[in-house]
């Protein structure tokens, strides 16, 4: 059949929850809009009918927007934000649900869970410490469900679920295809990728289906020549001194290297490279019954970072002093088979899921940090003659190991009954092995050679490449297993031919075991001798003394040790609802209401229950907890869904309000280093928001569509001991805009009987966000102009006048007022153009044509602000062919 303007927008139309079809092509005046099929709430149903949120991209907008990463389609999905450091090293939050990002550095040994569970099919991939990050390649479509959707979907569904949904083999033929594209950055490298697909029938019952891509992304980033002069790194023992509380007796004279990367300097080093496959394979045992088996296999392989230091000039310059690298492997295996018995549609579904990562980063930044500077880069205990600073030149190596295996088996009624049942039983097993290295103190130094003699009960450092050989002065080493097992089911009822109550419930037991060490602490003694409680055991691992004040911390309901057993396994159980009711007002028209809940399970801490370094002012007494405990979220939502104007237009919109209570975040106070990095129930917190989308096919040559996010979160209370390091009572929540918002057009013309041209654009605004729940800018922002001799330049929202305590009141007696980075509004376009007919398509693009240079993560882990921003103007060339 021959392609023209309306069969174009088929296959190209970018609503963000629908496609567009036609019946006939003499029938293009009739135009529609066709929603597509989702999967919600575990059955095929119509997006438009489902009495809960949901957003959707299909495949064929991912494509026409040239989408294949996370973080390029969540620029559409303007509840949705993802904040991190880079490629495989972000997390997804949405509707405002977010806290303090974890250190990259420790993510993997502190296991905090994420806060939205990300689905690859029918399989949970979200996993704790980092998220997977999954290249959409031959993709159906991308479901965004906000919201808690934890009866449905467990864990880590608190604030919402992403699924990806990919294209499975079809029984219908063969097919194949490839696009492949290329594009140029400016000021950076050029970009390019292949991807491709095939599909055959080898028998009347047994089909497959292959995808494969490599995509690779060139730099931007400069790693520049450090030069102390134009806000490099000074590498001053006054600054080391100074930062570390005045250590050194006189630091004027203190001999002094700087840190050096002259070796390391290059242009555009942060490239990052997605290759992989997916093999499907689907049998047809009869017309009821059939097994899918889909294997994933993918390296993500970055180098350099994609920050730049806002101390420097420009916006694509960085100091690094080590090579950096993170290797990121996984394979995931998946089965499904799914049939039918009478009236019951029956599945059982699985998956096996190991990765593998491997990085390397720079820490030097870590000098930065506090009072322990002067120790770890200078020679400060002896007479004043003999102190010597050294480079500081620092670096963490990690390799972490986690598989993931699942099962489900769930019951579908009939969905002709007045009366729908689903219902299942969850299986969850999930273990985590990481060993991270940090050279934290140059070891040519007397003082560290002494401690690593100390550490290691030797007379002598190891030198056989052990944890504590020459180069790597402290480990973590540590093995975290979740299991977890869940009963779920949702009961549907029709009240009359319109009116429809639905409820569900979720049981579940978690078991979370957290063990192992690290260079100082004995973590699964620590958490054993928790769980047996008695004088003799804390005794045993403790000391009588600490013994005695742990025993008191725990009478008194300072520290809680109830969910962990002597074997010091924390075990946790609950159950949660979920309960709607919706009316079909008419054909066109439906709203809803619905109350649920969500939560994240608990997090061990590998220094629980240890005092903190300042015992004054409202750390007094503090003690680290266990382990922080189960935070949830509440939501009580009322939207509508409609489909207008002849089935012209379709414009969804929802009103929410959310609590969140214990709210989970991680932890650091510059003032108390020893506290590490911990996990903590910091407070409780309100959101209120609308969020909505529409499409529109406003002629029968053009396609518009769009969809806005508006977003109001208040902390509405703290711990005590957190009065001026968090933001105070009724201060926002960080990372989320007030208002974010798009808009997409696509416009048709004929070149010939069998050409069709379109042009395609879009715009996003996001407004400005908050960094970090911790008030930490202006102490950042003095460490930044005394390592750099600058300030960062950044926008700061002050939140408290000068501290009266000493929460942040350095040896020298300067306190600080409190505020937090503004992560500052922008705008990005992007523009393609392009001629296709029903099997090829040739685009030329511009991503982000007004070049942007936008804030989208202050990163602060390393102790002075680095801003990871956005790729610049790309100008490319795509081209696609399918073959059927």
């Amino acid at each position: 059949m021959k392609l023209n303007k309306l069969h174009c927008a088929v296959i190209t139309a970018i609503a963000t929850s629908g496609s567009l079809y036609a019946e006939e092509v003499k029938k293009k005046e009739n135009a529609q809009i066709e929603v597509i099929q989702v999967t919600a709430t575990k059955r095929v149903e119509s997006i438009q009918k489902v009495p809960v949120t949901v957003t959707a991209l299909t495949g064929d907008s991912l494509e026409n927007l040239g989408v294949s990463n996370f973080d390029e389609y969540v620029e559409f999905l303007p509840n949705v934000v993802f904040q991190g450091t880079g490629p495989g090293q972000n997390e997804i939050y949405i509707r405002g649900a977010a806290t303090t990002q974890t250190s990259i550095a420790v993510s993997s040994v502190q296991a905090l869970q994420p806060s939205v569970a990300f689905y690859l099919d029918e399989q949970p991939v979200s996993m704790q410490g980092r998220n997977l990050d999954i290249y959409a390649t031959d993709v159906e479509r991308v479901e965004v469900l906000p919201g808690p959707q934890g009866t449905l979907f467990g864990a880590s569904s608190q604030s919402g679920t992403v699924r990806l949904i990919t294209n499975k083999p079809s029984h219908d033929g063969f097919a194949a295809g490839f696009d492949t594209s290329t594009s140029s950055t400016k000021g950076g490298d050029m970009s390019n990728s292949v991807e491709a697909y095939f599909n055959m029938s080898l028998t009347d019952k047994l089909a497959v289906r292959v995808a494969t891509y490599n995509d690779f992304q060139g730099g931007w980033i400069d790693n520049v020549l450090n030069d102390p002069s134009n806000g490099g790194y000074i590498g001053s023992a006054v600054v080391i001194s100074r930062v570390s509380g005045g250590a050194l007796t006189d630091p004027e004279n203190v001999p002094v290297t700087a840190p050096k990367n002259d070796t390391l300097v290059q242009d555009d080093f942060n490239t990052a490279n997605y290759s992989g496959a997916r093999f499907g394979l689907s049998y047809l045992f009869s017309e009821d019954w059939e097994l899918l088996v889909q294997h994933t296999q993918q390296s993500l392989d970055t180098e350099g970072v994609f920050a730049y230091d806002p101390n420097l000039d420009g916006e694509s310059s960085t100091n690094r002093f080590v090579p950096e690298n993170n290797n990121d492997d996984f394979g995931l295996t998946t089965w499904t088979l799914e049939g039918r018995l009478e009236h019951l549609d029956l599945v059982y579904t699985g998956g096996y899921l190991e990765r593998e990562i491997d990085s390397t980063i720079d820490y030097t930044g870590y000098t930065n940090g506090g009072s322990f500077a002067a120790y770890y880069a200078c020679n400060y205990a002896g007479a004043p003659e003999t102190q010597v600073c050294v480079d500081p030149t620092k670096f963490y190596k990690e390799q972490t190991d986690t598989n993931r295996f699942t099962h489900e088996f769930r019951v579908n009624t009939s969905t002709e009954n007045r009366w729908r049942v689903t219902a299942g039983v969850f299986y969850d097993s999930q273990e985590l092995s990481t060993v991270g290295q940090f050279q934290l103190g140059n070891t040519d130094l007397p003082y560290f050679t002494n401690l690593q003699r100390t550490l290691a009960g030797t007379d002598g450092i190891n030198t056989d490449g052990g944890p504590f050989s020459s180069e790597i002065s402290f480990v973590n080493d540590i093995t975290h297993t979740i299991d977890q097992i869940a009963l779920f089911g949702q009961l549907e009822y029709d009240l009359t031919d319109t009116v429809t109550a639905s409820f569900g419930a979720r049981w579940y037991e978690i078991e979370d075991s957290f063990k192992g060490a690290t260079s100082t602490v004995d973590v699964s003694g620590r958490l054993q001798a928790f769980g047996d409680g008695s004088d003799a055991a804390l005794t045993e691992f403790f000391g009588a003394g600490e013994a005695a004040a742990i025993q008191a911390a725990i009478a008194s309901g300072q520290l809680e040790t109830s969910l962990v057993d002597s074997d010091g396994t924390l075990t946790v159980d609950d159950t949660i609802i979920k309960a709607s009711i919706d009316w079909q007002v008419s054909n066109e028209v439906m709203v809803f209401a619905s109350y649920s809940e969500g939560f994240r399970p608990p997090v061990t801490n590998r220094v629980g229950g240890g005092l903190a370094k300042n015992q004054e002012g409202a750390f007094d007494g503090f003690r680290i907890p266990v382990y922080s405990t189960t935070d949830s979220l509440d939501n009580i939502e009322v939207g509508f869904k409609s489909t207008l104007l002849n089935r012209t237009l379709r414009f969804n919109a929802t009103a929410y309000y959310s609590k969140i209570s214990d709210l989970q975040t991680s932890r650091f106070d510059p003032t108390n280093i020893s506290f590490l990095v911990f996990t903590d129930n910091v407070g409780d917190a309100e959101i209120k928001g609308v969020d909505g989308d529409f499409s529109w096919v406003a002629t029968d040559d053009l396609v518009i569509s769009g969809a806005f996010s508006m977003i109001d979160t208040e902390l509405t209370s703290i711990n005590s001991e957190l009065e001026g390091i968090a933001p105070a009572k009724g201060s926002r929540l960080p990372y989320s805009a007030e208002f974010s918002g798009n808009l997409q057009a696509k416009y048709f013309y004929e070149i010939s009987s069998v050409l069709t041209g379109y042009v395609n654009s879009s715009i996003s605004y996001t407004g400005e966000r908050l960094a970090s729940m911790t008030m930490d800018a202006y102490v950042l922002e003095d460490a930044t102009n005394l390592v750099h001799g600058t300030g960062s330049g950044l926008s700061i929202q002050k939140e408290a006048d000068v501290y009266s305590g000493v929460n942040y009141q350095d040896s020298n007696g300067q306190t600080f007022a409190g505020g937090r980075y503004v992560q500052d509004s922008y705008v990005l376009a992007n523009l393609s153009f392009g001629v296709t007919n029903d099997e090829w398509k040739a685009e030329f693009f511009i991503d982000n044509l007004t070049n942007e240079s936008a804030i989208l993560y202050v990163d602060t882990q390393q102790f002075t602000p680095k801003v990871v921003t956005n790729r610049p103007r790309s100008v490319g060339f795509r081209f696609s062919y399918d073959f059927y």
